[in-house]
């Protein structure tokens, strides 16, 4: 028999076990599976080095995606990690927004070596300290976090991904990369990361909103050693991704926390309006609402709860507005083809080809075979022997 916490009944304990399930279910719905599907393959087919883009608006799911990433290739990497059981299959961290303006580039190494266990972190070598800090086994005796600089933790994370080899480094809300005061280029921010991408030999994967659109095309050599990926939300504008999305309302329903008499099948267009076709910020609101329920004594959802917790009208304005302009940023038009094009030549360079190449052989020009009266046909006359006529 199994025990119950004290002022808590069974059913008490039962509720509260499928409201902690609703919170971990996570849907495996096809623009997650096919957002997983290519970074895995772009980390497999990109060489040492490389840098991944992953962006899509907000709460389209693009943290949940990234778990799913790291499971594959933790998964994947399992016999290696068998035979070196220092290796690391995926380094992952969630870049954290600065106080100040500035992105703390030191914090962040901390952070990542923290990810990875380094030992003895707030104890790295200090360059500058002189010799007579040594203890008298030889040892250093270390120097506090605050002590060392950025340059030499970041020597110390990269020599720690040298020896733990992962298969990518994953850095998710990325766009917090971006943060900086007017003083420093965001082209510099960039030179770090493709820096520890080359020095480490190491495919990096930023992953973030479409304020990542900041860092393409800063050079070309960011260009070549780049692959963008698109994580779309669901839109009206296709017929499919409508089907789609009442598919995910459907699945949401019978894992809620009640009895199931809501129907939330019957209004997905109110559904589809204040989450803007992105399962995340789907999964968040009917948390919340799931809550607001079980805290006010209610039975099952209702309309009016569903509307006390939605996003307002303006904030899903706002994030729609983004999404729209990060979607026409990331389409790839005839007008950026063509002018590639102009600028390449071609478009002058075909047509001449191709008429080159329609263009019928030279005949050699007609001989005029008719002669004035009296005049022999060119020929060459015997040599070296008499004619019979004048025999």
């Amino acid at each position: 028999m199994t025990a119950t916490a004290p002022g808590r009944s069974p059913d008490t304990d039962t509720l509260a076990k499928r409201v902690e399930r609703f919170r971990s279910f996570t849907m495996a719905h096809p623009r997650l599976i096919e957002a997983r599907d290519e970074l895995l393959n772009a980390i497999e087919a990109s060489s040492p080095g490389s840098l991944i883009l992953v962006l899509g608006p907000t709460g389209v799911g693009k943290t949940t995606m990234r778990r799913k990433v790291e499971e594959s290739l933790s998964a994947k990497l399992i016999p290696s990690m068998e035979e070196d059981p220092g290796r690391l299959p995926v380094l992952s961290i969630e870049a954290v927004a600065p106080d100040n303006g500035n992105f703390h580039w030191r914090d962040h190494f901390h952070r990542m070596l923290a990810q990875m266990r380094e030992p003895l972190i707030d104890y790295k070598l200090n360059a500058c300290r002189s010799s007579a800090e040594r203890a008298a086994n030889g040892r250093y005796t270390g120097c506090p976090r605050g002590d060392a600089t950025g340059y030499q933790l970041q020597q110390s994370f990269e020599n720690a991904i040298r020896y733990r080899r992962p298969a990518a480094v994953i850095i998710d809300e990325a766009q917090h990369l971006a943060r900086m005061t007017c003083g420093r280029k965001l082209s510099d921010q960039l030179d770090v990361i493709k820096s520890i991408a080359s020095r480490t030999q190491t495919v990096q994967v930023l992953i973030g909103t479409y304020e990542l659109l900041a860092f393409r095309n800063l050079s070309g050599q960011l260009s070549r050693r780049s692959v963008d990926l698109h994580f779309l939300r669901y839109r009206t504008e296709e017929q499919a991704d409508i089907e789609v999305f009442k598919n995910i309302v459907f699945t949401f329903q019978p894992q809620l926390p009640f009895g199931g008499g809501f129907d939330l099948c019957g209004i997905w267009d109110f559904l589809y309006e204040r989450s803007l076709g992105c399962v995340g910020v789907l999964k968040d609101w009917l948390m919340r609402a799931v809550v607001t329920t079980l805290r006010s004594g209610g039975a099952d959802l209702t309309r009016r709860v569903l509307e006390k917790s939605a996003l307002t009208a303006s904030q899903c304005e706002k994030i729609l507005a983004e999404a729209r302009e990060g979607e026409l940023r990331m389409v790839e038009n005839g007008a950026a083809q063509s002018r590639l094009r102009q600028l390449l030549n071609l478009e002058a360079a075909l047509p001449l080809t191709a008429h080159e190449n329609l263009r019928p052989p030279e005949a050699a020009p007609l001989r005029n075979n008719r002669n004035k009266p009296g005049m022999r046909d060119p020929k060459r006359d015997p040599v070296g022997k008499r004619s019979e006529a004048y025999a």
